[in-house]
């Protein structure tokens, strides 16, 4: 794959050809509220330390949150200050203008131990508030709407119209453990309609779906919600397709009374007759034959179908719930990531079942441009605890939030102008949530392919990959596509020298770095230890220098408050920003990413495609996500596409873009002939 036709590849590359997916749309989303910005005290020290404390302490929400660090604090500091005088120091109150540099240092190291500690403390207090969550997570919200507090479910539910279709909330604010994730703001979701929920990791958007399943949020009584979440588990022993039939609850009760009937011997009596009258009508007949299509279409075939639920891991765990979901079709359905843990054909089988198949009223949080392209007609936003609602498709509502912006930015200088002129204080300036990724530059390396396997097999639990010939060459990009349990992780592993091959010998150039990003990092991660240190473990050229540690977190957007959190206790976005931090310290002259976007949020995901695309060295990605191998893969003349099919890796003779359209053809070809 970088040689002459190593895996049947024609010598030629096809002219740009089919869709286009290189669509670079991008939305800046607002970084949080703003900083204080009353009048400074008297006593300059005394103001020096408020500034240092709220500078270094974040508040009980946004401790963990999945935010990248800024310059914001630094900014708004030299704002309130007048210019000419000197930066605020972060020395207590008692040292004196005469104290020598080396004790001033001194004490700013000191005052910074202390703002840590007491970052640490609220993150521990705000540990103790998610662990309420886990004890009775509905009760430790407090919805107040039009300023009246809610006290349960059901006072929602009797405020909703009984005979309504439509979800209709004004004026409402959501709060938990004493933290604000909402504050007037209002949604309506219209029947029938599909709408995307978009805004940054952390702020509130899982929230906001499980409050609605919840109906802490008013539903009308008529309308059945079903929430299918970001994580699940499952220790259920029946069969999947058992599973998902049982996800229908009346058609359940229907067949368990129906099985009651017959195992008594009363199989003649009118209860009888009327229970299967009852199942005909709620389509039985052909309900398991619905529901095996809706799992064949998530990737379970009629094997795994039967088997036992709790014998898969969590993503298949989540494709089941999500298949339940599907079968049933409720009048509201949520879907938090539905994504994850999805391979690209059941990705785009998902996008053109909810487009085509679905009947549900949808609200979807995703961080995928191409699937809310393809999925939603509307997009809610959610910014400064507020939900602002677009219409059109994401690519629509991307155009339309970067006019609104340019409006607000023109507004915002104008009244600094005015303010100027007045002698008052300026208005806050427009701050986005932004985030930039850097890979270092490789060494260079002699000439010839970096990597290379010839007749390469490896055989696992009774699957084997075979008869695998592959070259990586500086500079190139791979898309290495193909259903979940094809073999495509354990062919990066190969790449990589983390497995060896059981036939076949790979060459690598003596000096090469690889970079190996997993899926399943998590797993791999140390939980007693905070993210400096594991890095400093990891690489014994940092020497112990944490100033090296953190300033690459930095560059990963891992905020500074969290480099010596617990890694246990960060959120999935930040711990893969530490492992793409170990990456880069390894400097690597070829990255292999195994679903590296699970746990980003959009600005991530396009910080992360920026990197990749002036990253100077070879790049081997498996992904779901179109629109990123769109851009990682646009230059066609270095660019390939390997199919891991049936045990064997080939080349497809062609572009990603239209290796997604055949895909995508031959869905809809299945869905019409059902």
């Amino acid at each position: 794959m970088g040689r002459a036709a190593p895996m049947g590849r024609n010598d030629r590359k096809l002219a740009a050809g089919g869709e286009r997916l290189t669509s670079r749309a991008r939305v800046a989303v607002s970084a949080g509220e703003p900083k204080f910005s009353g009048a400074l005290p008297d006593s300059k020290a005394k103001g020096a330390r408020l500034r240092a404390t709220k500078a270094f302490q974040p508040s009980s929400y946004l401790a963990g949150v999945d935010l990248p660090p800024s310059d914001d604090e630094e900014e708004d500091d030299e704002e309130e200050k007048p210019t000419a005088k000197p930066r605020v120091s972060l020395a207590p109150v008692d040292v004196g203008v005469g104290v020598a540099a080396p004790q001033r240092k001194e004490v700013r190291k000191e005052e910074r131990r202390k703002l840590e500690a007491a970052a640490r403390a609220q993150q521990a207090a705000a540990r103790e508030a998610a662990a309420a969550l886990q004890e009775d997570p509905a009760d430790a919200y407090v919805v107040t709407i039009g300023r009246r507090v809610l006290p349960s479910a059901d006072a929602v539910a009797a405020a909703a119209a009984d005979n309504s279709r439509d979800v209709v909330v004004e004026d409402f604010d959501v709060s938990v453990k004493g933290a604000t994730l909402f504050e007037g703001a209002s949604l309506r979701v219209s029947h029938g309609r599909r709408y995307g929920l978009v805004g940054p990791n952390g702020k509130g958007k899982s929230t906001l779906l499980k409050l609605l399943h919840w109906r802490k949020l008013p539903v009308p009584r008529g309308i059945r919600v079903m929430l299918v979440a970001q994580e699940d588990s499952s220790k259920d022993r029946r069969p999947v397709i058992e599973v998902v039939l049982a996800a229908d609850e009346e058609l359940a009760k229907l067949r368990a009374e129906r099985d009651a009937l017959e195992a008594s011997g009363d199989a003649g009596s009118a209860r009888l007759s009327e229970v299967y009258d009852e199942l005909t009508l709620r389509g039985w007949n052909s309900a398991p034959a619905r529901a095996s299509k809706i799992l064949a279409g998530l990737g379970f075939d009629h094997a795994n179908q039967a088997r036992p639920a709790c014998s898969f891991s969590g993503g298949w765990i989540k494709r089941i719930a999500l298949a339940g979901a599907l079968f049933v079709q409720p009048a509201l359905l949520l879907l938090d990531e539905p994504t994850n843990h999805l391979d690209l054909q059941a990705v785009l089988w998902l996008e053109e079942y909810l487009s085509t198949q679905c009947k549900s009223t949808l609200v979807v949080v995703s961080h995928e441009e191409g699937f809310l392209n393809a999925v939603c007609d509307e997009i809610v936003h959610l910014q400064d605890k507020k939900l602002h609602a677009y219409r059109g498709s994401f690519d629509a509502f991307v155009s339309s939030y970067e006019q609104k912006k340019a409006r607000a930015m023109k507004e915002s200088e104008r009244l600094a102008k005015a303010a100027r002129k007045s002698g008052r204080k300026a208005p806050k300036k427009w701050h986005d949530y932004s985030v930039e990724f850097h890979f270092p530059v490789p060494t260079e390396l002699p000439g010839g392919p970096l990597l290379r396997l010839t007749g390469a097999a490896y055989s696992y639990d009774g699957f084997e990959l075979s008869g695998v010939d592959a070259d990586i060459t500086m500079g190139q990009r791979v898309a290495v596509v193909g259903a979940n349990g094809s073999g495509k992780s354990t062919l990066l592993k190969l790449l990589a020298g983390k497995i060896s091959p059981t036939r076949g010998e790979p060459t690598r150039s003596p000096k090469l770095r690889t970079g190996l990003y997993s899926q399943h990092f998590c797993d791999s991660l140390p939980k007693d230890k905070s993210a400096v240190q594991y890095l400093l473990e990891e690489h014994a050229h940092l020497e112990s220098k944490q100033g090296d540690a953190r300033a690459m977190l930095g560059k990963f957007g891992l905020p500074k408050e969290n480099h010596l959190t617990l890694i246990d206790k960060l959120s999935g976005g930040q711990k893969a920003r530490v492992v793409l931090a170990s990456i880069a310290l390894e400097e690597p002259h070829v990255l292999l990413l195994d679903e590296p976007t699970n746990n980003l949020d959009m600005e991530s995901i396009d910080a992360l495609a920026d990197a990749l695309e002036e990253f100077a060295g070879a790049v081997v990605v498996v992904s779901h996500d179109s629109r990123l191998i769109s851009r990682i893969c646009d230059d066609e003349l270095r660019s390939d596409v390997w199919v891991v099919k049936d045990g064997k890796v080939s080349t497809y003779d062609g572009t990603f873009a239209e290796y997604r359209d055949e895909l995508l053809e031959d869905i809809r070809k299945e869905m019409a002939g059902d």
